[in-house]
């Protein structure tokens, strides 16, 4: 039994969400997010808020019912309220700026590295901080991750490009005797 896919997911003022098919559409002030489920799980909308259960009791329903809840929970809190992710440039050099619709990143390489930015989501870079927002949590995050991937943060003297909340294990380094 699914702890999280039990419990109803209360649906706020000014959202409205339909179910067809097997495809959740979700509209808000801040946009429209539509996904597709597999219809081996039951997503009903009554009262306010919406209700998910599997059809069957087996064991890949199971892992699904949890799974399916989260996703709906996240495109009603996305249509709301903004996800953000900020990621911080440190080191000597190390700055990003947007061109068009693409970052570029100059993180101590003999050329720039371009990143282009997906629909759906914003970024702005000031004075080595990136931050990412938009309304869908996985398209955030994943191009939050795609960044940092870039120069990941090394552990002597914390160079690269890391989350604004992540913390680097500092190694000690050579010593001099």
């Amino acid at each position: 039994m699914s702890r999280i896919g039990k419990q109803p997911i209360p649906i706020p003022p000014k959202t409205e969400v339909s179910v067809e098919n097997s495809v959740v559409k979700v509209k808000g002030p801040l946009g429209e997010l539509s996904r597709a489920f597999l219809p081996v799980i039951s997503i009903e909308v009554s009262n306010g808020e919406v209700l998910v259960n599997p059809k069957k009791k087996t064991l890949f329903t199971q892992a699904l019912w949890g799974t399916t809840a989260s996703h709906i929970k996240n495109m009603i809190q996305g249509v709301n309220v903004l996800y953000v992710k900020k990621l911080v440039i440190e080191g000597i050099g190390y700055k990003a700026e947007i061109s068009g619709d693409s970052l570029v990143l100059h993180t101590g390489l003999s050329h720039p590295l371009k990143i282009s930015i997906p629909k759906g989501i914003k970024v702005s870079a000031e004075k080595g901080i990136i931050t990412i927002s938009g309304n869908n949590k996985e398209s955030v995050g994943q191009f939050a991750a795609t960044v940092r991937a870039q120069k990941k943060p090394e552990p002597y003297k914390g160079k690269g490009i890391r989350y604004a909340d992540e913390v680097i294990r500092r190694k000690q380094g050579k010593r001099a005797v």
